[in-house]
């Protein structure tokens, strides 16, 4: 679904281009809808690009959306906004279901993130980026994303905001965003092996483990292959 389809009203769409000289502009000026803000300069590459967008941000609450990523259901914003009117959350995230890039119908991989406990960083675990909407005050306290990291960015950035942040998370358990397969972490082993070096440097820098953190980290990924009767949703 697309964020027009989305049923709560009060969102403030922001744009971020990265100077695209690919028809990018073109698909945004026909899709262009009243509201929605766009920005198209050089950046520094994807995480500089959302640091800017959170900057012009002026909303209480900020999410991501990407390029080829997806809402599953026309009331994901709604059922954020309505969990966000809780003052002792702080943020709060749901599942994700990865998605053919030719048939978004159709899942390959199924994310169901799970209840958080800090004891579950030391076993690979993370909400999935995606689905994380968070309040302004996170960003303004504990910082954006860290631009030295090129791939795992928002791995070290989420490991930051709970460990160092002790931010407290809200779960929504249904399939929240629908994600085309084929992102910037894992389209070849070169960035697959250059993720996993930053993700260790993430590990390492907020002490939540190592190598066997890792493993436990890349490990769990093969459950989410088994295709579950709820990832329809």
């Amino acid at each position: 679904m697309s964020i027009r389809s989305q049923t709560h009203a009060n969102i403030e769409h922001i744009v971020q281009d990265g100077a695209s000289r690919d028809g990018t502009l073109d698909i945004l000026a026909e899709l262009a809808a009243p509201g929605m803000m766009l920005e198209s300069t050089d950046d520094g590459g994807i995480y500089d690009g959302i640091n800017r967008g959170i900057a012009r941000a002026t909303g209480d609450v900020i999410g991501l959306m990407h390029s080829d990523d997806l809402f599953a259901a026309p009331d994901v914003l709604a059922r954020v906004a309505t969990t966000m009117t809780d003052d002792a959350v702080d943020g709060v995230y749901g599942d994700l279901v990865y998605v053919s890039a030719a048939d978004p119908a159709r899942v390959i991989r199924y994310w169901k993130s799970g209840t958080y406990h800090p004891d579950h960083l030391r076993r690979g675990w993370m909400p999935p980026h995606p689905t994380l909407y968070l309040r302004r005050e996170v960003f303004d306290r504990w910082g954006g994303y860290d631009t030295d990291f090129r791939i795992a960015a928002d791995y070290e950035a989420m490991l930051r905001w709970l460990v160092k942040g002790q931010i407290r998370l809200a779960y929504i358990p249904e399939v929240m965003v629908r994600m085309r397969v084929g992102g910037e972490s894992n389209r070849s082993i070169g960035r697959i092996l250059k993720k996993s070096r930053e993700d260790y440097r993430a590990m390492r820098r907020h002490g939540v483990g190592g190598v066997a953190t890792l493993l436990s980290k890349n490990f769990n990924k093969i459950g989410q292959f088994i295709r579950k009767d709820d990832a329809k949703g």
